[in-house]
Formats: structure tokens, sequence, C-alpha cells
């Protein structure tokens, strides 16, 4: 469920609905008050109109501060007639409606600013102790300390949520500054690469074209010369774009936690690994191991839990890297996913790993290995 974001769909209105109504446990007294009998109809029909006006205006208050947030006098009037109608439920039917004010104190902890928030709670507890004592409340500090207690646990939630909320962001930031990096970086690459071989690629051509009707032997050489120094450029520029295009591990561990987040998968993931060793084939052929696999578990498993394991180990063909990924879902990829770890098996065995792909009893596990040492032949035997 997105913290301090407005819900998406219906499932994520009622989820945050449904956090917001199970704390109306506070309300079992003055039910339970209206329900004893000891009013009279007018008053008992007043206090149910009451209870439904507060408990209207408090659901509707603390569920739009968790999305779209009313204006600000708006939520002051809002807070206000809760209070109001707090005071005037207690006086009017007794000592039981005392529990209202816990939820006045929270409404004033969950939407004013934290300096307003502060006092107003300090206030609604005067409020309630002044109503208290002159009801003759036995039971008054433990009441006290609750509307204390949880309307400054709602400024502390707050907090929490507002720090989420702006970490968000400066992901988003990151990766939107680390993208336009990789772009500026490109960029410099490919300047680099096709500046000098461009830049002489043209001249040989204007040397070319003056040579060519009285001496077209030494035409035909600057041409060659251009041949030459183009196929050399499409070498160098096909280096780069593949080294661009190449997978790295740890991005993908980045990607992986992100993607099993989002599918509301339980990720647990290791740290960054050291890949000391590891030729950037091998790491390249992991990387892509572990995009297949979580892509598999997002797709097709339907998992609740995802593990992420990265461990050296010790073969007799010498070390291997292992990378393992195991679900609790429903047991492997769909029909779609075979020709997917086919070719995964094929990339791996192609740098000297292996893929072990099955069903658990638990779900769904994926394994692949490759060589640590440039000079290994890890083969079967990993």
């Amino acid at each position: 469920m997105p913290i301090g974001q407005p819900p998406r769909t219906l499932r994520e209105a009622g989820r945050k609905l449904l956090w917001i109504v199970i704390w109306l446990v506070f309300l079992s007294s003055p039910v339970n008050d209206l329900l004893s009998g000891h009013h009279t109809t007018a008053a008992t029909a007043a206090g149910w109109t009451g209870l439904a006006v507060f408990v209207g205006t408090y659901l509707t208050l603390v569920f739009r501060t968790m999305g779209r947030p009313f204006p600000g006098p708006l939520v002051a009037s809002l807070v206000a007639g809760l209070g109001v109608l707090a005071v005037v439920l207690s006086l009017a039917l007794g000592p039981h409606w005392l529990g209202l004010f816990v939820y006045v104190s929270v409404a004033c902890g969950a939407t004013f600013p934290l300096r307003t928030a502060y006092w107003t709670i300090a206030l609604t507890t005067a409020v309630m102790t002044a109503i208290a004592l002159a009801d003759g409340e036995q039971d008054l500090w433990t009441l006290v300390l609750l509307v204390l207690l949880i309307g400054f646990a709602m400024t502390g939630v707050r907090q929490l949520v507002r720090t989420t909320v702006e970490l968000r962001r400066a992901r988003a930031q990151v990766a939107q500054l680390a993208a336009n990096e990789e772009r500026l970086r490109l960029a410099r690459d490919l300047h680099d690469l096709l500046g000098h071989s461009l830049s002489l690629i043209t001249l040989k051509s204007e040397l070319a074209g003056r040579m060519l009707p009285d001496h077209p032997d030494k035409a035909a050489r600057q041409v060659a010369d251009i041949e030459q120094v183009s196929r050399q450029a499409l070498v160098d520029v096909r280096e780069a774009v593949t080294g661009y295009r190449r997978p790295r591990l740890a991005a993908e561990l980045a990607g992986a936690q992100v993607a099993l987040a989002a599918a509301d998968v339980t990720a647990d993931l290791p740290a960054e690994p050291d890949l000391t060793g590891v030729p950037e084939e091998s790491e390249s052929a992991l990387a892509w191991a572990l995009r297949e696999a979580v892509t598999n578990v997002v797709r097709h498993s339907g998992a609740r839990r995802c593990t992420i394991g990265l461990l050296t180990r010790q073969t007799l063909d010498g070390r291997v890297l292992e990378l393992s990924v195991e679900d609790d879902g429903r047991g492997g990829p769909g029909k779609g996913a075979g020709n997917g770890l086919t070719g995964l098996a094929e990339r791996l065995e192609k740098a000297g790993g292996t893929l072990e792909a099955g069903g658990t009893r638990r779900g769904f596990r994926l394994v692949a290995r490759v060589p640590v040492d440039s000079g290994a032949d890890v083969g079967s035997g990993a």
C-alpha cells in the first residue's frame, strides 16, 4: 500500500479505510452506553445521531489526509467540529463518551502542522480532563495518557510518512540524474570515438575528390584509407555500445528490489556483491540470469516472498559465483518463459557457467553459476 499517496484503485482505498476503521475500537464505550437503556428515547436518538456525525467526520478527515488533504481552513473547521461534538456528547451523556477525545487528539496529530498539533493535543487533553473532573471520573490518568500518547504518536507517524515520501522523490531524482549522466557519458564517448574518425574521413574524401581527375591512383589510396578508417570507427562504436548494453549485477539487484516491491513481493536480497576476479562476460551472464528469474517471479509465480542469494563457492573446477533465486509461488514460470530459460542456459554455457531451475516443495528455485577466475572452466562439474 503506497504510503503518503492517494489510493489508485478500489482495493487500495479499501485497505486504507480498513486501517482507519480498526482504530474505532475506542467507541465501544459510547456504543455500550447507548445500548444500555440508561437514557431517554430522545437522548438515545440524539446520541446515535451525534456519534454518526462524529465518526463520519473523523473518517472523512483522516482518509483524505492519507491521500489528498483538504485545504487548511476546512481541516481546522472539521477538527473544531469534532472537538465541539466530543464536548457536547460527553457533557450531555456522561463520562462513557470521554473516549471521543482520543479521536480528536488523533485528528489534531494527523492533520495539523507540528507546532499547531502540539498545542491542540495538549488543549484537547486539558478539556477532557476538565470534563472528567466535573463528572467525577475515577480512571482519569489512563485517559489523559491515552489521549496524549496517541496524539503525539500520530505526529511521529506523519513525520515517518513525510520522510518516506521525500525518500521516494529523492530516489526518483537520483535515478533521473543517473540516466542523464549516462546519456552525457555516452555522448562524450561517441564524440571521442567518432570525432577524429569522421574528421579524417571528411579530409580524405576532399583529397580524393581533388585527386580523382588527374591522379586516380592517389585517389584510390585515399578511398582505401577512408574504408579502413570507417571500418575501425564501426568496430569502436560496436564495442562502446556493447559495453553500455552489458548488464551489471549490482544494477540488476537494485532493479530486482524495485520490481519485487512494485509487485508486492517481500524481497530478501544480498548486500552489494564483491566481483573481484569475475570476468565481465560472467558477470553479464549472471545479471541476465537475475533479470530473467525476477521477471518470472513477478509475471508468472504469484509469489509473496522471494529470496535472492549470492555467494562464492569452491568447486573441483575452481571458484564459482553462485546466484540463487527462490520464491514461494506456484512452482515455476508459465509456458511463455520456457524460451527465456533456454536462452539463459545457452548464455551461461558460453560464459562457462551452468543453470539449474525447477520446482521445490515451497515454490520455484533457479540457480546460476559462473566462474570467478577468468582462466577457470566451470563446465558441468560445477
